[in-house]
């Protein structure tokens, strides 16, 4: 995991690094191997702060920004969302696979690999009478 840190506008200090190692190793139960987490705090015009965070992987890629009166609240805000995202593609995947298990035979006796001519005869008999 490497972690690259940017500020705009705004002093860099060892508590906001402290911070951002701390959120960051809240991201590092949910992804495996190599990846980047690239933050950007800043202040804005009006005196708000901005956090935002890249999330960069082999096969992924996560972002999430934030605006609030407070850089730490910005922080937790960003690593909600990126929660959330991670959770959401987690569960799409994790239904995915299983409804490919959930298809069902709708009919068992055309399963079956044996036929006689009397069923075929009952089932046009069938489709005559509907």
């Amino acid at each position: 995991m490497k972690i690259v840190s940017s500020f705009k506008h705004m002093e860099h200090t060892p508590s906001l690094d402290e911070k951002i190692e701390a959120k960051t190793q809240k991201l590092k139960k949910y992804f495996e191997g190599n990846f980047e987490v690239h933050w950007t705090c800043s202040v804005k015009e009006d005196g708000k702060h901005a956090a935002e965070v890249k999330v960069l992987g082999p096969s992924f890629e996560y972002h999430a920004a934030a605006v609030t009166e407070s850089l730490y609240k910005s922080l937790d805000q960003v690593i909600n969302k990126v929660e959330r995202q991670v959770n959401k593609k987690k569960d799409k995947w994790k239904n995915h696979i299983s409804r490919k298990h959930k298809k069902s035979v709708k009919e068992h006796l055309i399963a079956q690999a044996t036929w006689d001519e009397q069923y075929w005869e009952d089932r046009e008999e069938e489709d005559l009478a509907a």
